[in-house]
C-alpha cells in the first residue's frame, strides 16, 4: 500500500507556490456600522482621563464618574466570600437568575415602590446597561421610535440604536427644573413612536417628576398604546420633600407595557459588581432571556448571591450614604451657584448637579475663549486639574455635569479650584 504525505502537506504554502491565486479583496469596512456608529461613554472616558492624569502624579480630581465612594457594605462582602467556598457556584446557573435572587428582587421591589411582581417577570443582567439594551431588544423592531428626554445618560440612545430603534429627544433646561411636559412629548409622538423613555430621579440632573406629573404623563402613554422602559436605579435617592413613585404603580393600567430597569450599583455602593435586573410583562422578560443565554448566560454567581444579601437586607447602609450626599449636594450647589456666569439648579436625586455654563462660553478665560461646554470642560481640566463632563455628552450642549458621590473634602477643593479659574472670566 502506498504510503501517503500527511494530509497538511497537501496544503502546505511555499513561498514559491501559493496554494491559491492571489486576489485583491474590494475595499471594505473593517467595524460594521453599526457598531462603528457607538461614541465611547463619556462618562467613563473622563473617569478614565481623571484617572491616567493622577497616576502620573497630577492632583486631578474627578467630578465624572457617577460612583459612590463608600464602600460596599460588610454583610454583603461576606455573602459573596461564602459564596466563592460553596462549590454549587463553582458552576452554570440559569441564564436569567438565581431563582432565590428573583424571587428577593420581587419582593425588595413590592417593598420598596409598592410594585407587585412575580420572580417570573425577572431577569437578572449584567448591571444597569445589560438589562436596558436587553429591554429594548426584546421590544423594539428596526425603525421603531423611542422618546427619549433630554438631558439623557449618554447609553440610552446608544442601546436604542444598537436595537434597531431610533432616539427622539425632547429636550428640556433649567427653567423647567430639566422635565418634559406632555406638551412635549406629544407632539414628538409620531406613527413609528412605539417607546417612551422615563427616568426620575434622573442622570444627569438629578430631576424629580411629582406623583402628579408621573400620572400625567403615564396617562397620555396608556392612551396612545405606547411601551415604557423606567430606569430606577436612583429610587432610594431622593432630597427633601421630593419622593420617588414608581410609574406603574401610579398607572396601574400601563403594567402590562411597562418594563422596569433597576440595580444594586448605586443603592449598595456595588457598581462593580454588576447586578442589575429587568423587570416587565412575562413574554417580554423570556425573550430577553433568550437573548442573554446567548449573550453572556448567567451573571456571576458570586455577584449574584452578594445581590441576594443586598436587596434581602434592610436599607440603613443605604440611609447613611444618603444623608453624605444629601450634605454634598447643598455644599455643591451653593459652591458652583456663587460663580458669575452658572446657573445651578438644585437636584432632587440621585448624586449629580447639572449647571447651565452657558453664561461663561466664549469668554476670556486664561487667554483661551471655550465656544462650548466640551471647550469649558477641556479648560477645567488642564488649568484647575479639575474632571466635569461637558453636557454634549447628554444631549444638552452648554451644561456640565458634576457627581457629588466624592468625598466631603474632594468636593470642596474641586469646586474652589473651578471658582477660581472662572472667577477669571472676562468679555
Amino acid at each position: 500500500m502506498p504510503s501517503r504525505a500527511p494530509v497538511w502537506d497537501h496544503f502546505r504554502m511555499t513561498d514559491a507556490t501559493p496554494p491559491f491565486p492571489a486576489v485583491q479583496p474590494p475595499t471594505e469596512r473593517r467595524v460594521s456600522a453599526r457598531i462603528g456608529s457607538i461614541s465611547e461613554s463619556a462618562t467613563l472616558a473622563v473617569d478614565a482621563k481623571a484617572k491616567a492624569l493622577k497616576a502620573a502624579g497630577r492632583p486631578v480630581i474627578g467630578f465624572g464618574a457617577g460612583e459612590p465612594d463608600f464602600p460596599t457594605p460588610d454583610y454583603i462582602v461576606e455573602a459573596a466570600v461564602a459564596a466563592c467556598r460553596d462549590p454549587k457556584y463553582h458552576r452554570y446557573t440559569p441564564a436569567g437568575g438565581l431563582p432565590e435572587l428573583k424571587a428577593a428582587i420581587a419582593a425588595k421591589t413590592a417593598r420598596d415602590s409598592g410594585y407587585q411582581v412575580d420572580a417570573s417577570q425577572v431577569l437578572v443582567t449584567n448591571g444597569g446597561k445589560q438589562a436596558i439594551y436587553e429591554a429594548f431588544a426584546a421590544i423594539l423592531d428596526p425603525g421603531d421610535e423611542v422618546i427619549v428626554p433630554a438631558p439623557y445618560w449618554t447609553t440610552y440612545p446608544e442601546s436604542i440604536r444598537l436595537a434597531g430603534g431610533i432616539p427622539v429627544e425632547v429636550v428640556a433646561d433649567e427653567t423647567t427644573g430639566y422635565r418634559v411636559s406632555v406638551e412635549q412629548l406629544e407632539a414628538a409622538r409620531t406613527a413609528h413612536t412605539k417607546v417612551l423613555l422615563f427616568v426620575s430621579p434622573s442622570n444627569p440632573t438629578g430631576a424629580v417628576y411629582s406623583r402628579e406629573q408621573i400620572e400625567e404623563i403615564g396617562r397620555w402613554a396608556a392612551e396612545h398604546g405606547l411601551w415604557v422602559l423606567t430606569d430606577e436605579i436612583y429610587e432610594h435617592l431622593v432630597y427633601g420633600d421630593a419622593e420617588f413613585h414608581s410609574l406603574p404603580v401610579v398607572v396601574p393600567e400601563l403594567r402590562d407595557k411597562c418594563i422596569v430597569v433597576n440595580g444594586v450599583a448605586k443603592t449598595y455602593a456595588m457598581t462593580g459588581w454588576r447586578v442589575g435586573w429587568v423587570i416587565g410583562p412575562q413574554d417580554v422578560v423570556k425573550a430577553a432571556t433568550n437573548l442573554q443565554s446567548h449573550a453572556t448566560s448567567n451573571v456571576s454567581n458570586v455577584a449574584q448571591a452578594a445581590a441576594l444579601a443586598a436587596v434581602s437586607g434592610d436599607l440603613a447602609a443605604v440611609e447613611e450614604m444618603k444623608t453624605a450626599f444629601d450634605r454634598r449636594r447643598r455644599t455643591m450647589v451653593r459652591m458652583l451657584s456663587e460663580i458669575d456666569g452658572v446657573i445651578c439648579p438644585e437636584p432632587e436625586g440621585a448624586f449629580y448637579a447639572y449647571p447651565s455654563v452657558k453664561g461663561l462660553l466664549g469668554k476670556d478665560i486664561r487667554g483661551k475663549r471655550p465656544a462650548t461646554s466640551v471647550e469649558l470642560a477641556a479648560l477645567i481640566l488642564e488649568e484647575a486639574e479639575v474632571a466635569v463632563v461637558p453636557g454634549e455628552a447628554f444631549g444638552t450642549p452648554g451644561y456640565l455635569r458634576l457627581s457629588y458621590a466624592l468625598g466631603d473634602e474632594d468636593l470642596v477643593e474641586g469646586v474652589s479650584r473651578i471658582q477660581k479659574l472662572l472667577a477669571e472670566a472676562q468679555d
